[in-house]
């Protein structure tokens, strides 16, 4: 499985924010991810870090 994890930073700390992310692509200044079981959902920031060895997402907002 390819899947990673996705969390917000914030404060110093990471927040789970979606977890199994299959799909992660930028739409209209956001970045819309969706994981394995079909939830979905919109973030307003940017990408801080990705780490494909750990499968870890790390997003904060502008």
């Amino acid at each position: 499985m390819c899947e990673a994890n996705a969390y917000i930073y914030k404060d110093g700390k990471e927040e789970l924010y979606l977890e199994n992310v299959d799909i992660m692509r930028p739409e209209e200044g956001k970045i819309y991810l969706k994981n394995l079981f079909g939830e979905q959902k919109i973030f307003e920031g940017e990408i801080k870090e990705i780490s494909l060895l750990t499968h870890k997402i790390v997003l904060e907002k502008k």
